[in-house]
């Protein structure tokens, strides 16, 4: 049997898509309307593993995701980035006059905010999934209601791309990390990125002395995202990612750091997609 990848939404989304360049296209899909969805089925092993998305060029971090990653114990095995392309799409025959409310995903919505505004008589509806609300366009035969989805959507569906490439900013990608319940083993000589999260106390220049011992041993910080810890009022974690030309490096900064912060924990080890 065939390796079972979690995503969440259905075929036709970006997550879809990831999937299909990250694993090809022989790989058994598991559709999930969401993140939470998607971890309970990795953790109850009936999926191998899962794509989930994690920072946006343009809206910045999908937060609840570092915590679903921290919590659940689950290992980031690699990243990809995807550019997102955004498109109107409705019923075959429907123009944009036609067209009295769009649905997709906040984020989708987000992302063409410029492009909508020039249509004030459309209703903006939020919904769970890109390519879902095509697919149930599709079903239902939804007259007068667009979806905004990536391309493939339209083919698989059956719907007409009323208005192609509607995001603000045409350079917007999407990162996406690979998770599995077991960390996967690469050789050393491979791996150069980790993601990594702590928890600094309060007093002045800890989080300094830590950026400064990770500078120190010839890490490049990639990324770096606080998070309130819940059980501890105005007490907050760090998620960071950091790049390193040599796995030595990381390894001398994973023992100090381990001694400098609190609840120091390494989420990941992979290769750097950007390379």
């Amino acid at each position: 049997m065939g390796l079972k990848i979690a995503i969440q939404g259905i075929r036709g989304s970006n997550h879809h898509q990831v999937v299909k360049e990250y694993f090809g296209d022989t790989v058994e899909l598991a559709e999930c309307l969401s993140f939470d969805t998607l971890v309970d089925k990795l953790l109850d092993k009936s999926v191998d593993k899962g794509v989930m998305a994690i920072e946006n060029s343009i809206a910045g971090s999908i937060i609840p995701n570092y915590a679903l990653v921290y919590h659940n114990n689950l290992h980031i095995i690699g990243e990809h980035y995807l550019n997102i392309h955004h498109n109107l799409m409705a019923l075959k025959g429907q123009t944009i006059a036609d067209i009295e409310e769009v649905r997709s995903h906040p984020m989708a919505l987000l992302q063409c905010k410029v492009f909508l505004k020039k249509h004030p008589h459309i209703k903006l509806v939020e919904d769970v999934d890109t390519a879902e609300t095509a697919k149930r366009i599709h079903e239902l035969k939804l007259k007068g209601v667009a979806a905004i989805a990536p391309a493939v959507a339209a083919a698989l569906y059956g719907l007409d791309v009323i208005a192609p490439e509607i995001q603000t900013i045409k350079n917007n990608a999407t990162r996406f990390i690979i998770v599995k319940t077991q960390n996967k083993v690469l050789p050393l000589s491979e791996i150069n990125k980790a993601s990594l999260r702590f928890v600094t106390d309060h007093k002045r220049g800890s989080l300094a002395t830590v950026l400064n011992v990770m500078s120190d041993c010839n890490l490049n910080l990639t990324k770096i995202q606080s998070l309130p810890i819940i059980e501890t009022p105005w007490k907050y974690a760090f998620f960071v990612d950091v790049t390193f030309d040599q796995y030595d490096y990381f390894e001398k900064a994973k023992s100090l750091l381990q001694i400098m912060s609190e609840d120091f924990k390494v989420l990941g080890e992979y290769k750097n997609a950007r390379l």
